[in-house]
């Protein structure tokens, strides 16, 4: 999910909901505690130099049961955020405290912002010899032998 789909998706709802990839709703009185610009500058194993930006929301709660964050007020802190974020489109990640700190990719579902798992991956796997994940075996041909033939 982009910026720009959660802030018109916060004009649409009426209440804010996350939801784990397990299923799992995060308690009503979670709390953003920050919304913040990850950039990232690294070299893949391959040594091709990449750079990766996003946008990152931290959850968290706490024992306030009553708080509940408003979709306005959640629009008003990503406004704010502009001057931070500034004007690109960016991809979110959610961080949220489990045994340590998950990060979380974001889509909607209904009325559900739904947090998604986040793998890992080689990005230079040409360089690594690991083979495509579409490999297919060679066809072995032997002289004078046919499928069905009974030579096989």
């Amino acid at each position: 999910m982009k910026i720009s789909e959660i802030k018109q998706a916060l004009t649409e709802v009426e209440a804010i909901t996350f939801r784990l990839p397990t299923g799992e709703h995060l308690p009503a009185h979670f709390h953003v505690t920050e919304v913040g610009l990850v950039s990232k500058h690294f070299i893949d194993c391959g040594g091709v130099e990449r750079r990766e930006t996003v946008a990152n929301f931290q959850l968290w709660e706490a024992g306030d049961y009553d708080h509940r964050l408003a979709p306005q007020k959640f629009l008003h802190i990503l406004n704010l955020s502009e001057k931070i974020l500034g004007s690109e489109d960016l991809d979110i990640e959610v961080e949220y405290q489990q045994a340590t700190i998950g990060k979380f990719g974001l889509t909607r579902e209904g009325n559900d912002f739904v947090l998604t798992a986040k793998q890992t991956a080689c990005l230079a796997q040409d360089a690594c010899g690991i083979p495509d994940k579409e490999f297919a075996l060679p066809q072995l041909q032997i002289a004078g032998c046919t499928p069905g033939g009974g030579c096989c």
